[in-house]
């Protein structure tokens, strides 16, 4: 058994290169319908190191050294190519042989001391001998796999990149069509870029030829486990800053900001309904990919299209169950927050009330997240205070029923923030600060009063009470 729970010998059938749309968002081509996707893509069923504090297979573990070098010696390559041999019986046999004895050690590498003994004995040299003697796709991503569970040891870290040729070849398995050999090339490349090593496996990936086929990846499989190990690195690159120092901005001048909204807002389109989403697993990927170049120096200048991506965070904040995308929703309120950085795109939300009537309803499903509640707050603050300058008073007198239908929802969320805000405001950040809850608060104040000061309006007495009890509660902020 793996170390996730699954069996690594349980290969599915091979994902080959998928057929293509037109993205209309990019001119790229995209990957196609849930429906196709679940019909051509195989479950996940890789094998992944555990982290220190669950380790399934714990460095405490007892295995006989003399068992671990007898399985290394049993995936030693054949000196003639087994792919022109007859397909024997007998090499039948030993290929199922070097699998199974392959996967026992894909388990084993999750351990430090097993891995350690496994590279002490050579076992780097032989699997990269088989990546290069090897055309079986199954055999590159046993390879790939244990490399991959090798390289989340940090005391290993100079032996993968010191071995001449591993790293070269380990990059070039990106050009392989095989789902799975990608997945774990992925996986391998997200935590080499995390160890001491990083420069040198950075530095591999330089290439355009390279940086292409890895956008060309993510825009284009169907296989959702792949898709994730994609951003996955991709993400490890944007917040390891010397990594990003290296190798983001070619990836910038090569699209992945316009080809990452473009996926996102591809997911967001297909599920038609503002009331649900679907595909919420590639949706939660593709929004944290944007979410993490979206607090990149020079996102808003790489972006060709900064309003359909609004657009796009809007309809996932109008979804009615927030809290089935609590994921998605935090992600796109920081986004919306870094965009709104620029002023010229407030205009774009300040017209939309469901946008900020779903806006108010997020508040609750991101009370447990501090910096995407304060971001809420800000993006609040931007609207308001568009909306009291520009609206007419037929509008700002909707603006304010709507936001005394919310006054459950404000007031909790305005306790929770005087719970936490600093005492030294000094030390509060600036979404809490001066854009944040108290700009967002002062124009509500202003909304609420320019209401109530208008005789001529019919109104209901409970919510003109609403109102009062919302304005006594703005006051212990303010």
């Amino acid at each position: 058994m793996a170390p996730d729970g699954t069996k690594p010998n349980s290969r599915q059938m091979e994902n080959k290169e998928p057929e293509l749309e037109e993205n209309e968002e990019t001119g790229e081509p995209e990957a196609e319908t849930e429906a196709e996707e679940e019909e051509s893509e195989p479950p996940s069923h890789l094998p992944f190191a555990p982290p220190s504090s669950s380790e399934l297979i714990d460095d405490s573990t007892t295995v006989d050294p003399s068992y671990v070098i007898s399985l290394i010696r049993q995936l030693l390559p054949p000196h003639l190519d087994k792919e022109k041999a007859p397909a024997t019986e007998e090499n039948l046999g030993k290929e199922e042989t070097w699998e199974e004895c392959g996967c026992i050690l894909w388990d084993l590498a999750a351990a430090k001391i097993q891995a350690e003994l496994m590279v002490d004995n050579f076992i780097l040299d032989v699997l990269l001998a088989n990546l290069h003697a090897s055309k079986s796709p199954r055999i590159k991503e046993i390879c790939l796999g244990i490399i991959g569970n090798l390289a989340c040891h940090e005391s290993l870290a100079s032996k993968l990149s010191s071995l001449e040729g591993l790293i070269e070849t380990v990059v070039q398995q990106l050009f392989l069509d095989d789902s799975c050999c990608l997945t774990e090339a992925f996986r391998l490349l997200e935590a080499a870029i995390q160890n001491s090593g990083y420069a040198s496996w950075s530095e591999a990936l330089l290439s355009e030829e390279v940086l292409q086929r890895v956008l060309w990846i993510l825009q284009n499989t169907l296989n959702v486990s792949l898709f994730e190990k994609c951003i996955n690195f991709l993400l490890a690159v944007i917040d390891n800053d010397d990594v990003a120092k290296i190798l983001l901005e070619p990836l910038m001048k090569l699209g992945l900001a316009d080809k990452a909204v473009g996926l996102l807002t591809s997911e967001v389109k297909k599920s038609g309904d503002d009331n649900m989403l679907e595909r919420t697993e590639v949706l939660d990927k593709a929004i944290s990919l944007v979410e993490g170049l979206s607090a990149v120096d020079g996102f808003l200048e790489t972006v060709s299209f900064k309003e359909k991506l609004i657009q796009c965070l809007c309809k996932i904040l109008k979804v009615s169950d927030k809290f089935e995308i609590s994921e998605g929703c935090n992600s796109a309120v920081l986004i919306l927050a870094n965009l709104l950085a620029d002023e010229n795109l407030v205009s774009v939300l300040v017209s939309d009330l469901s946008m900020l009537e779903g806006l108010f309803d997020t508040l609750p499903v991101v009370a447990d997240d501090v910096e995407a509640r304060n971001a809420v707050w800000f993006i609040m603050s931007r609207i308001l205070g568009e909306a009291v300058n520009k609206f007419s008073k037929e509008s700002l007198y909707r603006l304010a029923e709507m936001i005394l239908d919310k006054i459950v929802i404000i007031e909790e969320s305005m306790n929770l923030q005087l719970l936490e805000e600093p005492q030294d405001e000094s030390t509060s950040n600036d979404y809490v600060g001066l854009h944040g809850v108290r700009a967002s608060i002062t124009r509500i104040v202003q909304i609420i009063e320019k209401w109530l000061g208008d005789k001529s309006l019919l109104r209901q007495g409970d919510a003109v009470e609403r109102a009062y009890k919302l304005l006594n509660s703005c006051s212990k902020y303010l």
